[in-house]
């Protein structure tokens, strides 16, 4: 293990939890450290038959063995098909515990087929599963088969139902989009992607890539303000090696839907347009993008909880305009994979709020992922949508779950 990576480590595990979206890292149930050391994660997998199976049970195997017939149709007419999705967030991409049990280190439970029915009756037909790999990795880059199988299980709830299902790589403190951490980074990226894209090469066109969530320079002053030339471009470098990889891999994975993130996954027009695709030719290529809209209103705990689609939705209209400039009038699709308004006991607010984000989007073709860390009170960020019962998964604001449903369709 090199000594950057020892170093990112251990500055890892001094980090604090706190509820955060997508765009950030933690629920403030995790007490415990950001990530577990390469070392610990081993030892966990050995001390339950070399797995990581905490249960002590069989690993699960998935129906889907067989190469299926997959659809040669673009990505463009791919995203034609997708309404509304969900995200289901803080679960397979927190970072406590070790091994499979890191799913529920951020208090949420554990998910179930029931959960994701739930979710696919409401009439939501994308699923954005997000997983950390980085503590279930070895130093050899290995990934640990019972947290393999574990992400396997989940994909196959949402793919059973038919949904289109978006794997990625989440909060993975390794990669810092710099020339100086690059190759290192590339090296792991390439390891972890030759891997996912081998578990999953015989799904159909249901099943997505996306190669990065929200590359960016963790903890500096360019975190969250558009980096700066040379982090964009290596962030197109990983975005390169990541196709290059999936590309290469067999299977279905020659022609299957790859999501291309910018910097820091950014709706600024400076990261934007800085995104170059890894191959122009290729009919199979999804811009990413997350956009949380009006920022005070939407993300900004110390924002306002007042919305007026007459008055402020002048950062919306933006948005879709960029990326109609940008990308969609040169048929290239968009998905914004993370998107939502937090709850500050505003219910009206937020429903006027959906309708006019989700109209706009239905107007330029983009579908749209609610992100939902199950965060519903306390100080955090609170976009949980689903209450995640075990018995009885439901929805906790069922006006905004219609407004989704119905401004989408």
């Amino acid at each position: 293990m090199t000594i950057k990576r020892l170093a990112a480590l251990a500055a890892a595990a001094m980090m604090c939890a706190a509820v955060t979206t997508g765009c950030g890292d933690e629920s403030s149930s995790a007490a415990e450290s950001k990530n577990e050391s390469k070392a610990a994660a081993s030892s966990a997998a050995d001390n339950n038959g070399g797995t990581g199976d905490t249960d002590g049970g069989e690993l699960y195997v998935s129906a889907h063995t067989e190469q299926e017939e997959m659809r040669d149709i673009s990505a463009w007419d791919l995203v034609s098909e997708m309404k509304i999705g969900w995200n289901l967030g803080n679960t397979l991409d927190a970072t406590g515990g070790s091994g499979v049990d890191s799913e529920t280190s951020w208090g949420n439970p554990t998910t179930t087929k029931e959960m994701v029915d739930v979710v696919k009756d409401a009439g939501f037909n994308v699923f954005r599963l997000p997983v950390t790999w980085d503590s279930h990795m070895d130093a050899d880059y290995n990934v640990d088969p019972a947290w393999m199988a574990r992400v396997h299980e989940v994909v196959d709830y949402a793919i059973d139902d038919g949904m289109f299902v978006i794997l990625n790589t989440h909060h993975e403190e390794w990669y810092f989009p710099t020339e100086a951490d690059k190759e290192q980074d590339i090296e792991q990226l390439t390891a972890l992607w030759s891997q996912i894209a081998e578990e999953f090469k015989n799904y159909d066109e249901h099943l997505i890539f996306e190669g990065l969530n929200e590359p960016r320079l963790r903890g500096t002053p360019k975190e969250w303000s558009g980096g700066d030339s040379e982090s964009r471009d290596v962030v197109n470098e990983y975005e390169k090696a990541f196709y290059d990889t999936v590309r290469a891999s067999g299977g279905n994975n020659d022609k299957r839907a790859l999501m291309i993130t910018g910097y820091a996954a950014s709706s600024s027009r400076t990261c934007l347009q800085s995104i170059l695709l890894p191959d122009y030719n290729d009919e199979h290529l999804i811009i990413s993008v997350h956009a949380y809209l009006p920022y005070s209103f939407a993300l900004d705990k110390a924002g306002t909880d007042q919305f007026d689609a007459d008055t402020d939705a002048a950062p919306i209209d933006t948005l879709f305009t960029d990326l109609d400039d940008l990308f969609l009038s040169n048929h290239i699709p968009v998905i914004v994979g993370e998107f939502g308004c937090m709850n500050k006991m505003n219910d009206d607010e937020r429903v006027e709020c959906v309708e006019y984000y989700l109209s706009e989007a239905k107007e330029y073709g983009v579908p749209c992922v609610w992100w939902d860390n199950g965060a519903f009170v306390g100080e955090g960020e609170n976009f949980g949508l689903l209450v995640r019962d075990d018995i009885i998964p439901d929805w906790r604001y069922d006006d905004l779950i219609e407004a989704m449903i119905q401004s989408a369709s």
